[in-house]
């Protein structure tokens, strides 16, 4: 990895990796990291180009967030985890879990998607604009070039085939808000076709872990303990 991955870590035991979404940082987890570090080595990085981490010379993808998380694990001896993704998050979850199987103890996706198609539009299309727009002024201003990688991982990642989720073999738990910005279909066939799944929905939109962090933890908790 051509960077090192700013990070928190708290806690002792088994490792539980926890990955923020677009735009953000690891103090997503703000509700989350007090909490399950009582029962987890709780290790939250900051994903390449977000929060304190650099940016790097690496593309800005999805699939490369995969493979720095990674060496990231790697370079912390850690050779297996729970993996719980929050949004960008999860789908970097999801294509880690693809991509290295092994390394993965059990998985929740929180607000995942497969394509942009499975984001609502009335989210959508306002994230198509501000990246059509970004995308012009990315040659001369470096603050649009930010915005255009940001917005391009909503717009062009993730790129994954629902018939591959049959590959995901280890416990899965899919966790929704009742009114997130993923369509509730797009949820309900991720969650159909991985094979051990368990599909949830939490009270709230898309930030359940973070404005209603209570039912949130419980279920989680419930899920990795259980």
């Amino acid at each position: 990895m051509d960077i090192e991955l700013s990070y928190i870590e708290e806690g002792s035991g088994f490792p539980l990796v926890l990955l923020h979404g677009n735009d953000e940082s690891n103090e997503y987890f703000s509700h989350q990291i007090p909490y399950f570090k009582e029962y987890f080595r709780v290790v939250a990085p900051d994903t390449r180009g977000h929060g304190k981490s650099p940016r790097g010379e690496a593309p800005f993808t999805i699939s490369q967030f995969a493979d720095d998380l990674r060496e990231f694990l790697i370079s912390k001896n850690i050779i297996k985890a729970h993996i719980l993704g929050f949004s960008d998050g999860a789908n970097i979850a999801l294509v880690f879990a693809l991509k290295y199987p092994d390394m993965v103890e059990k998985l929740i996706l929180n607000g995942a998607d497969l394509d942009p198609s499975g984001v609502k539009r009335s989210v959508q299309f306002p994230i198509e604009v501000g990246y059509r727009i970004a995308k012009r002024a990315a040659k001369s201003d470096p603050k649009a070039k930010r915005r255009e990688e940001m917005l391009g991982l909503m717009v062009n990642d993730p790129n994954i085939a629902p018939e591959s989720l049959a590959k995901l073999l280890m416990p899965t738990l899919v966790i929704v808000g009742t009114n997130d910005m993923i369509k509730d279909s797009h949820s309900r066939l991720i969650a159909s076709k991985i094979p051990n799944s368990t599909f949830k929905v939490i009270k709230g939109d898309h930030f359940i872990a973070n404005k209603n962090p209570e039912p949130f933890n419980e279920e989680v908790r419930s899920f990795l303990l259980g």
